[in-house]
């Protein structure tokens, strides 16, 4: 994404006002699907202006609980607030990148993107309903695959996440059965398997049990080197989990008329749409005690924006429009404030 010499001209700016107006540490919190690639934009940021951004891992449930106990700067969920969430929280939300979660398996003698799945059938496993490989379900869409017949070993997240919130919303919308015994949450009541903590627990489960199926950010799948899966998506047609089919799935997104930047990507149209995309947002306080900490958040994140789209791109997340960026900056100046009701940013 290219940016204009005036947008290159504010992130200089941001740059020079950072290194004289704050000292110390951001702090925030929250989803995991985001972890790697707020660590490299922070790397980067403290390499620039001397200032760190200290991020806990936790699962999007703790985000939004140590936000809302203002323990830390900013929370992170990749489970939007909905307006009136936000409203009842006096909280404010806007979307950093777009990813995508994928059905990761460890299955001897198949290779990576090579199984395909469906949504419904990817559901009836994770419903219990499909128990072994070779199962008739699986082999009729993987024709001259040689399947074996082991036994599935389902891999689940055992912490409030939002991919678990993304993945179910997707299993919801292509499984009536799924919607109706287990339905979509950060959290829900797994009908079978083992549970991981964050998608580093799933990932490492998934490595380390044979026959299992999980599902994680793809970052997280690239940088363990763990099998992925073709899926079949809205439209009928299997895809890969790439560059190409996340950026598809994101192009669907109506950020432009999205009330408080509460946007959904699971089961996009289009031919070459990966079917569980997801955003991931930061969650701040509309009005801020500390303005210069407030401040310090929005210009890493502007720098983020402004810098931070190849190293998001080569962690497998879309980076967000220029025109989204203008409208979340525009949020900030509207909805972030100090406590007598001055724009932080």
């Amino acid at each position: 994404m290219k940016l204009s010499f005036t947008r290159t001209l504010i992130a200089a700016a941001i740059l020079s006002a950072s290194a004289t107006a704050f000292a110390g540490d951001i702090t925030g919190a929250g989803a995991t699907f985001p972890y790697p690639i707020y660590a490299k934009w922070a790397e980067a940021y403290k390499a620039k202006t001397g200032i760190g951004m200290n991020y806990q891992s936790i699962g999007s449930g703790g985000g939004i609980k140590q936000i809302k106990a203002k323990t830390v700067d900013f929370g992170a969920s990749d489970k939007p607030l909905n307006p009136q969430e936000q409203a009842e929280s006096g909280l404010t939300q806007f979307p950093t990148v777009m990813g995508a979660i994928v059905p990761v398996v460890n299955l001897d003698g198949i290779a990576d993107s090579q199984l395909k799945l469906s949504g419904p059938v990817l559901a009836d496993i994770f419903l219990g309903k499909i128990t072994k490989w070779n199962d008739p379900a699986i082999a009729k869409m993987n024709a001259g695959v040689k399947l074996p017949a082991t036994d599935i070993t389902v891999v689940h997240r055992a912490d409030g996440s939002g991919t678990t919130f993304n993945f179910t919303n997707y299993l919801s919308k292509v499984s009536p059965e799924w919607k109706t015994k287990v339905g979509s949450d950060a959290s829900v009541a797994w009908p079978v398997g083992t549970g991981g903590k964050g998608n580093e627990g799933v990932a490492n489960f998934v490595k380390q049990i044979k026959g299992s199926i999980g599902y994680v950010e793809a970052a997280y799948a690239k940088q363990n080197k763990i099998t992925m899966t073709q899926m079949m998506n809205h439209d009928g047609v299997f895809v890969k989990a790439t560059e190409e089919t996340f950026k598809a799935a994101a192009a669907g997104a109506d950020w432009e008329h999205a009330p408080g930047f509460y946007e959904i990507l699971t089961d996009e149209p289009g031919k070459n749409s990966w079917p569980i995309a997801a955003a991931t947002f930061i969650l701040m306080h509309k009005q801020q005690g500390d303005a210069a900490r407030a401040a310090e958040v929005l210009k890493f994140f502007a720098w983020a924006y402004a810098n931070g789209d190849d190293m998001a791109l080569s962690l497998d997340y879309i980076p967000m429009p220029a025109s989204v960026v203008k409208k979340i900056e525009a949020a900030w100046k509207a909805n972030i404030k100090t406590m007598d009701g001055k724009a932080v940013y």
